[in-house]
C-alpha cells in the first residue's frame, strides 16, 4: 500500500484542508441537514436547470433565512454549485443523498459517536471509553446494546452489518472448503453469520457464543425463520477468563469481533479458542486492516472507526494493522495456514492453525 507516504499537498491545499477540519463538527452537521431536511433532494430534482432559493423554501418549507445559511454552507462544503441564482447539485452531494456506506456512516457517527467525541481526550489519557456515557452507564457499549434507544441500536447494527453483509456470501464458500460441519461463532450479534451458515448447507451447525443481550436478539431471529434446531447459543462473558471454553468443534469463527478488544486481550482469547477444536482444527478470523486496502477512502474510514473504540465502545482497541493482529495471532501460539485479502469491500480472511 502506497497511501500516507509522501505529503503531496501544497501549502495552499494543506491550510485550506486545515480550515476544513478545523470546521468538520459544522460541515457535518449542514450535510446532515441538507440531506435529511429534502433540501439536496430538491435540487437534484431540478437536474441541469437548478433551483432558486425561494424555490427551495416552498419544496421543503423552511424559513427563507435557514435555507440560505444551508446554501451557503453548502457551497464551501462543495455539495452544490451556484449559477445565475439557481443552485444544482455536485457528486459530493449525489453521493451524501444516495451513496449506502456514506449514509450508513453518517448515521453511526452521528447516533453512536457524535456526542461521545467531546470525551476522547478523556479517553485517551485513561484508556477507558470515556465518552460512553452519552449512550449509557456500561463500561462497554456491547453491555448495553440491546438497551439502545431503536434509532441509535439501528444505526450501530446497520453500520456493523454494512461490511460484512457484502463479505459473507464470496467467504462461506472458503470457511466451509474443507468439510467444517461444527462450528463454534464468538461474537454472533443478531446471528447473520449463522443464518448464513444454516442456508450454505443443511448439515452445518452453529455455536454462537456471546453476552446475554446479543444472544436474545440472536435467538429470537433463528426462531422467527424456523432455525433454532441448527443453532445453539452459550452466553459467556469473553473476558471472563474463568469462564472456560466448550469443546469439540472443527473449526471457530470470529467475525469482525477482535478489533473489539486490545492486543493482550486477543492474544488470551485466541489461547483459549485451542481448547475449543481439535489438533487439526481452524480459528477463523474475519477482520478489516486498515493498511491492507485497495483504496485510500477505506484505509480512512477504518482509521476514524478506530477513534469510536477509543471514546465510546471499550477504550482500547481499534481497527488494527494487520502487522500488528498477525503478531497476536502467533503470540498466541498459532500460525496463518491461509490469508485471502480483499473479501467484500475491506476483508482479510485468516485461517489459522495451532503450531505444530
Amino acid at each position: 500500500m502506497d497511501f500516507f507516504k509522501k505529503d503531496t499537498k501544497t501549502a495552499l491545499e494543506a491550510k485550506g484542508m486545515a480550515q476544513f477540519i478545523a470546521f468538520g463538527p459544522i460541515v457535518f452537521q449542514v450535510a446532515k441537514v441538507m440531506r435529511d431536511s429534502g433540501i439536496l433532494a430538491a435540487i437534484e430534482g431540478s437536474g441541469s436547470a437548478g433551483l432558486s432559493v425561494e424555490a427551495i423554501e416552498q419544496k421543503v418549507q423552511l424559513p427563507h433565512y435557514g435555507v440560505r445559511v444551508l446554501l451557503e454552507s453548502s457551497l464551501g462544503i462543495g455539495l452544490i454549485v451556484k449559477n445565475n441564482e439557481q443552485y444544482t447539485i455536485t457528486k459530493t452531494g449525489y453521493f451524501i443523498l444516495h451513496d449506502h456506506l456514506t449514509t450508513v456512516n453518517m448515521d453511526f457517527v452521528h447516533d453512536v459517536c457524535y456526542r461521545g467525541m467531546f470525551w476522547l481526550e478523556e479517553s485517551i489519557r485513561e484508556g477507558k471509553p470515556e465518552g460512553l456515557k452519552e449512550l449509557g452507564d456500561w463500561s462497554t457499549v456491547y453491555e448495553g446494546l440491546s438497551q439502545l434507544p431503536a434509532h441509535i441500536q439501528k444505526s450501530w447494527f446497520a453500520f456493523d452489518h454494512f461490511f460484512s453483509d457484502i463479505a459473507f456470501p464470496e467467504v462461506l464458500k472458503h470457511v466451509y472448503k474443507d468439510g467444517i460441519k461444527n462450528i463454534l461463532e464468538i461474537g454472533g450479534n443478531t446471528g447473520k453469520w449463522a443464518i448464513a451458515s444454516a442456508k450454505y448447507a443443511d448439515d452445518i451447525h452453529v455455536t454462537i457464543m456471546d453476552l446475554p443481550g446479543q444472544l436474545d436478539m440472536a435467538k429470537r431471529k433463528m426462531e422467527e425463520l424456523g432455525l433454532s434446531d441448527r443453532v445453539s447459543f452459550l452466553p459467556v462473558n469473553i473476558l471472563d477468563e474463568t469462564q472456560a471454553f466448550p469443546t469439540g468443534f472443527d473449526a471457530v469463527w470470529m467475525s469482525q469481533f477482535l478489533d473489539c478488544f486490545s492486543e493482550a486481550e486477543i492474544v488470551s482469547i485466541l489461547k483459549r479458542c485451542a481448547a475449543a477444536i481439535h489438533d487439526n482444527g481452524y480459528i477463523l478470523i474475519l477482520e478489516a486492516f486498515w493498511d491492507t486496502q485497495r483504496f485510500e477512502t477505506a484505509a480512512f474510514c477504518l482509521q476514524q472507526t478506530s477513534i469510536y473504540f477509543t471514546a465510546i465502545a471499550n477504550g482500547n482497541s481499534q481497527m488494527y494493522d494487520s502487522k500488528v493482529f498477525i503478531r497476536c495471532i502467533y503470540d498466541a501460539g498459532f500460525e496463518i495456514a491461509e490469508r485471502i485479502d480483499n473479501i467484500g469491500l475491506s476483508h482479510t480472511l485468516l485461517r489459522c492453525r495451532k503450531k505444530k
